[in-house]
């Protein structure tokens, strides 16, 4: 009898843990994520129309079970083009926040460890780049490079690459006098070899998850500007450009511009929700 007294409470703190651990806002979220992955690679797999395919009788259909999301103008099938925009969309998201990363390591390494000129010269030129809206720079870069995807994904790294250097430069000055980096200079290692091996990896760690939450505001910045025409040219299959395309028939179509509006909002709550229950785990704070 006490050694089934002893056992019995153990299962309850078993569910106890997992309760804790899957709870359904970052259970959905990460969910959602994981089919707009699956719907980037393998899009045929949700959608078996042509996003693209022209028919004219089917124009301006409401949403029903032959199109779930409606037609447009053109008869085009708005299930069909959300799903297969899914891919453009997060192509863009995700190479615009490796092009801002990039710049921002380069400009927080050298603002961190270059001395105090550097320092200060970097240091003036962030505070200029923030003096302006980052959506205000992509717009002048897009101005003066001329529209596309291509332009389109410089001009939202470049927007988002001041923040993303701010944040590279207070890891390495919190990181480089540490212990470990130390040891290693006592040890006789070489500066590239520390950079490369100590100092790098451990100020990066804690902005992973600022990373995932800003794949989804990359996703956002890149539909506004489409959205103004100046990213995807019409009739691409990217959300943004949806919008665009469909914010003329909003009175009377209202579908046109709800579905791919409702994909930009899931995408980047999804990747918030998902990013700060990342930082809550490495953080080691989940109540």
């Amino acid at each position: 009898m006490s050694d089934l007294t002893l056992e019995a409470p153990l299962p309850t703190i078993r569910l106890q843990k997992t309760s804790r651990t899957l709870r359904p806002g970052p259970l959905l979220a990460m969910t959602f994520l994981l089919l707009v992955i699956v719907a980037a690679l393998v899009p045929q797999l949700f959608a078996h129309s042509d996003p693209l395919a022209i028919v004219p009788r089917d124009a301006f259909h409401p949403p029903s079970w032959t199109h779930w999301f409606g037609t447009d103008q053109s008869g085009r099938d708005i299930f069909s083009r959300v799903i297969y925009g899914t891919r453009q969309s997060l192509f863009i998201g995700l190479a615009a926040t490796t092009i801002a990363m990039s710049i921002a390591i380069v400009l927080g390494l050298l603002s961190g460890l270059g001395g105090a000129r550097i320092d200060r010269g970097i240091g003036w030129l962030l505070e200029v780049l923030f003096a302006f809206p980052s959506l205000v720079l992509a717009l002048l870069f897009v101005a003066i490079f001329g529209s596309g995807i291509g332009p389109l994904i410089i001009a939202t790294g470049l927007g988002g690459a001041p923040g993303y250097a701010r944040m590279v430069r207070g890891q390495v000055l919190a990181v480089r006098n540490s212990g470990y980096i130390e040891s290693a200079k006592a040890l006789g290692h070489r500066p590239l070899r520390i950079i490369t091996r100590q100092l790098l990896p451990n100020a990066m760690r804690p902005l992973i998850v600022t990373l995932t939450m800003g794949v989804g505001q990359a996703i956002v910045w890149a539909s506004a500007l489409s959205f103004l025409g100046l990213g995807a040219r019409p009739p691409a299959p990217e959300w943004g450009t949806m919008l665009s395309m469909g914010r003329d028939f909003i009175a009377n179509a209202w579908w046109l511009t709800f579905f791919p509006g409702l994909f930009i909002v899931l995408t980047t709550l999804s990747t918030t929700v998902a990013g700060r229950y990342l930082q809550q785990r490495l953080e080691g704070r989940l109540s």
